[in-house]
């Protein structure tokens, strides 16, 4: 067939293909994927079909009904991933923003009934309505961003059929728009209300009523929350090996405050993304990376500490040192982190945990499209891939994370359609 879509003249190509094919880029890999000067990418219909630099272009591929696209010498690269978002949630928190920003802390507003408490009072009292039409408002601004695949977690409903609730509605809102949303089951984010003081018959209660009822071919992952005054990391383990059982792939938020033992553990039981992890110790890393021969993604989450006014950062140069591979999201949340920015999420694993330029931008595409399971589809610019295509306001990669907090985003493909433009 015919090209149906030509991106022309792209300044840096970024294609972020090359070796390895089996698992996501680490150590040096994660900076040395292939960069094309004055290139181009070949699609027919919502596939890429060719790339390459532009004197090797098939010109007799090109009919008038071909769309042709000129970069005019700009950055071109694979739409981003954003691997990890709790996406569908009610209401929003900015008066307790102000509170912390008087001193309060964060338990002082947990035990006036804020925090996650008054998000998940929000969503449970939204219609299925409203939440939708939220979520297709976060998309839309994800996509203007770039953003061409999201994975959405659900855990602010924290009772069986709001948390059922929420994993529909990130499908319906999957459906109604471009952006390929990838829903993960995080029922398990705190124990519910209901369940103060009982974990583990709230971990129960999920394994019994609720998984069960969750189709692994829709909702391909389960995720916990492993933290001092969330869920131990036994009870993580015996939690995630059910989940496993029932087909689920795995996940954990892990290493946020404390360093536990819940990366590695779940490590052990295959997981594919260990998130958050600040306090994951460099051997811990290793050790990760060893056992999971670099399978197993380190999810960092930088704009976190960031909006919390926190030290501590995950050491991100340490872990690709180690061998560990390492992706880079927002955690897009009302609580610790209320931006779709993945731009400055960038920018800050550069600034703050030590990632290159190159590296940063594999954290968001390739190592991102691993973490949650879409490396076939996305991630990269190579032929077979989907036609998720991002043309930049910008001529050279380091620009990318030296604009700081800017959306260089000039036009966005999702499938060979252009479905975003900015000026």
């Amino acid at each position: 067939m015919p090209y149906t879509l030509l991106i022309r003249h792209c300044g840096q190509l970024l294609t972020l293909a090359g070796p390895p094919a089996t698992r996501p880029l680490a150590g040096p890999d994660q900076a040395n994927w292939r960069i094309i000067a004055d290139g181009y990418v070949a699609c027919e219909n919502d596939r890429i079909v060719a790339v390459g630099p532009m004197a090797e272009l098939d010109e007799g591929q090109l009919t008038p009904a071909t769309r042709i696209v000129e970069a005019h010498g700009r950055v071109v690269m694979p739409g981003l991933v954003e691997c990890h978002t709790h996406l569908v949630f009610g209401g929003q928190r900015a008066a307790e923003f102000e509170r912390k920003l008087r001193g309060e802390s964060y338990l002082d507003i947990l035990a006036g009934g804020g925090g996650i408490l008054s998000t998940v009072r929000a969503t449970r009292a939204a219609s299925e309505a409203e939440l939708l039409a939220d979520a297709l408002r976060h998309l839309a601004d994800f996509r203007r961003y770039g953003v061409t695949t999201l994975e959405a977690k659900s855990g602010y409903g924290l009772d069986a059929e709001t948390e059922l609730r929420l994993v529909r509605v990130a499908r319906e809102a999957g459906r109604q728009q471009p952006v390929r949303v990838v829903p993960t089951f995080l029922g398990a984010h705190v124990p519910g209300p209901e369940y103060a003081g009982r974990p583990a018959d709230y971990l129960a209660m999920l394994v019994a009523d609720v998984l069960p009822r969750l189709d692994p071919a829709e909702v391909p992952f389960v995720d916990i929350f492993c933290e001092q005054g969330a869920f131990s990391v036994a009870e993580s383990r015996q939690y995630l090996a059910a989940a496993r059982d029932l087909g689920f792939g795995l996940k954990i938020h892990a290493e946020q405050m404390h360093e536990l033992g819940g990366c590695e553990m779940a490590a052990q039981l295959g997981a594919i993304s260990l998130d958050h992890a600040d306090y994951l110790s460099t051997a811990a890393a290793a050790r990760i990376a060893a056992a999971t021969q670099g399978r197993t993604v380190a999810v960092l989450l930088p704009l976190v500490p960031l909006f919390l006014r926190l030290e501590q950062y995950a050491p991100g140069r340490a872990f690709i040192d180690a061998g560990l591979p390492v992706a880079l999201s927002t955690d897009f949340n009302p609580g610790s982190c209320p931006s779709k920015n993945l731009w400055l999420a960038l920018s800050m694993g550069c600034l703050k945990m030590g990632l290159t330029p190159a590296e940063a931008v594999a954290a968001v595409t390739r190592n991102a499209a691993w973490a949650i399971g879409q490396q076939q589809e996305c991630g990269s610019l190579a032929p077979g891939l989907r036609a998720d295509v991002l043309v930049l306001n910008v001529a050279t990669l380091p620009e990318i994370p030296y604009w700081l907090g800017d959306n260089p985003v000039r036009q966005v493909f999702i499938g060979g359609e252009l479905v975003a433009e900015n000026p």
